[in-house]
């Protein structure tokens, strides 16, 4: 048998268990039977979601909706943040995950950066980090089967954000450059997890996972906030998520979450960048066995392991002893039973 690994993540010293127990394959659900008859109470849907959605304040959108042809933005009833906002991504109520084209992305995104842009416009004190969550289906955490982001506008980062901008800013301060450039730059010599780039936006997977199959990690470019995402951007995280889905379904992966994680404008230590993670499992022992994972994984969190008062070379030879040794090593190289894409972005 394959022992695991204890991986610390290469920035925030935050531990993972690579495990061998099982294949990363799994057996599709009945989807008629997983959606039969939730269209019929779904507040998402067009024949409700005019109706019985509330408004947002008329003092920061005096028309309290932000519409788009069939794609609806409204204030979250039970918000993540003072600013929620929920957008839904058509008026479809079930789209099977290989059947979200990277279009229906772009407008979904446009349509939450167009309320960033509203919040940013009347000077609003919580204006400082644009996010947008996406957890399709339930196993995810979605409560509606209906596709939509979780949209909201916060001062105060979560937590996992908030520890990566302040090891960030420590990598800074001591190797005098950014730490997602050089993890790219890492990355793409080593090709171990680095898929590919598209555009702006590279791919890889994650030294040290959070999700049970592996997460994906999209940083871009010189873009260091979520307002600072061009066009070409968009278009760009919208085609690899859209792979990023294929890739999934072949594992028979039906479930995942996006989230976005940005500095503040003019956070020279921080990078745009996306966490993709499956959620690949829907009973009730799965569920369980996931949910002691990832308690533990965030649970041994250890912050600001490179805050060193060290020169660049030896900041940077720290990322990348970080990145080659795990705690306790395993026999045989791991990275392919954590993530297979398959085409890998070809």
């Amino acid at each position: 048998s394959n022992p695991s690994e204890i991986r610390l993540d290469p920035l925030t010293g935050r531990s993972a268990r690579i495990c061998h127990f099982m294949e990363l394959k799994w057996p599709k659900p009945d989807f008629e039977r997983l959606i039969a008859g939730t269209a019929k109470t779904c507040p998402l849907c067009p024949d409700k979601v005019m109706k019985i959605t509330p408004l947002i304040p008329e003092e920061i959108l005096p028309e309290g909706r932000l519409i788009d042809d069939d794609r609806i933005l409204f204030p979250n009833i039970a918000p993540y943040d003072s600013l929620g906002a929920v957008a839904t991504m058509g008026s479809r109520h079930y789209i099977p995950m290989t059947e979200i084209d990277a279009q229906r992305i772009v407008k979904s995104f446009n349509l939450a950066f167009e309320f960033f842009r509203r919040v940013e416009a009347v000077d609003h004190p919580e204006a400082v980090y644009h996010l947008i969550n996406w957890n399709y289906m339930p196993p995810a955490g979605s409560s509606l089967i209906h596709p939509h982001l979780q949209v909201f506008s916060t001062s105060s980062a979560p937590n996992l954000m908030r520890q990566e901008l302040d090891a960030a800013q420590a990598y800074r301060n001591a190797a005098k450059t950014n730490y997602w450039d050089d993890l790219v730059a890492y990355e793409q010599k080593d090709g171990q997890r680095y898929l590919g780039a598209i555009g702006r936006t590279h791919w890889l997977t994650a030294f040290a996972p959070i999700g049970v199959a592996g997460d994906v990690l999209t940083v871009v470019d010189g873009v260091r906030s979520t307002l600072e995402l061009t066009d070409n951007d968009v278009a760009d995280l919208a085609n690899g998520l859209t792979r990023l889905m294929a890739g999934y379904d072949r594992m028979g992966i039906y479930s995942f979450n996006m989230n976005f994680f940005t500095g503040a404008a003019g956070d020279d230590a921080a990078r745009f960048h996306l966490d993709g993670r499956s959620v690949p499992v829907d009973d009730s022992h799965d569920q369980g066995h996931r949910s002691r994972v990832q308690r533990d994984v965030i649970g041994q969190a250890h912050p600001h392991v490179l805050h060193l008062q060290v020169g660049r070379q030896e900041a940077l030879g720290h990322l990348g002893s970080r990145l080659q040794e795990p705690v306790c090593p395993a026999k045989q190289n791991v990275e392919n039973d954590i993530l297979d894409l398959g085409a890998r972005y070809e």
